[in-house]
């Protein structure tokens, strides 16, 4: 069975849930309006679902927040989850933090195809969210971070159908990815740590994004750190080098000392100023 075929996707006539759905949360120079559990596709009679983060002076383009760490997508109040996107919501972006079918039911390449048709949702209602679909960048730490890669490397134009949502193109302008891991094809099977990654091997090529960097992949930022136990700082350098050997504008950050998580908390605020940084000059408005 394809990707798209995994999925049953669902369209639906009005992107937001309704009025009393939408709540607002102060911040330093205005408000930010919250729109949780925005259904984009349901999949085993459940709803797969995102968060919306808008601020009062939103600059029109969006940022898709990959819920994920060890492809486990955990859901938490999005009035306290905001203070994540502080950063990116200061400068004018919309924020889509997006969940997927979470381990341990679900594996790598559901978690992937799920957020590949959250990305097409988001792309089909665009006007109604106020955002540019050509203005869409996606960043992840971590198993986060694998799924943004995947979202850069592997894009589409749609699919043919009658499902609006699946004939949507799946399409990012910017990529931010911090830890990620990039291939899979020595990680695939029975993991009791990680039970994502029990699936068959034969699919670990079809969702390690280092083997399908192109010309014409959206501008790519890795931030690593070298002290990474977990994921290292080699999966980085074979990301940049494939990148940039298909002549990807991108750059690798390697943060000496860093661990997985960047656990100490100037790692964690350098990290995100570059995320920041690399979204405004590509997306922003340069306010």
């Amino acid at each position: 069975m394809s990707r798209m075929g995994r999925i049953c996707a669902v369209a639906v006539a009005v992107f937001f849930a309704g009025p009393s759905s939408v709540s607002s949360q102060p911040r330093g120079d205005g408000e930010v309006a919250i729109t949780p559990d925005v259904v984009y596709g349901h999949k085993d009679g459940m709803a797969l679902t995102l968060d919306v983060f808008r601020p009062a002076d939103a600059n029109g383009a969006a940022i898709l927040y990959m819920v994920s760490g060890g492809w486990v997508s955990r859901w938490s109040p999005p009035e306290s989850a905001v203070r994540r996107f502080d950063g990116l919501l200061e400068r004018g972006f919309t924020v889509l933090a997006v969940r997927h079918g979470s381990s341990p039911r679900y594996k790598v390449p559901e978690a992937e195809a799920d957020v590949r048709l959250a990305l097409r949702h988001v792309r089909l209602h665009a006007d109604e969210l106020g955002i540019d679909a050509d203005r869409l960048g996606v960043y992840g730490g971590s198993a986060g971070g694998h799924l943004s890669l995947m979202l850069g490397v592997v894009s589409d134009d749609g699919a043919s159908g009658d499902d609006p949502v699946l004939q949507t193109p799946s399409r990012v302008a910017a990529v931010v990815a911090y830890y990620p891991p990039v291939d899979l094809r020595t990680w695939a099977g029975p993991s009791e740590r990680f039970p994502a990654l029990d699936f068959a091997p034969e699919l670990a090529e079809g969702i390690s994004p280092v083997l399908y960097a192109s010309p014409g992949d959206p501008p790519t930022l890795i931030v690593h750190g070298d002290a990474d136990r977990l994921v290292p700082v080699s999966h980085g350098e074979r990301m940049y080098a494939a990148l940039q050997a298909a002549g990807v504008e991108s750059e690798l950050v390697i943060i000496p000392g860093g661990d997985h998580g960047f656990t100490r908390a100037e790692d964690r605020a350098r990290a995100e100023q570059l995320m920041v940084a690399w979204f405004d000059r590509l997306l922003g408005t340069g306010r």
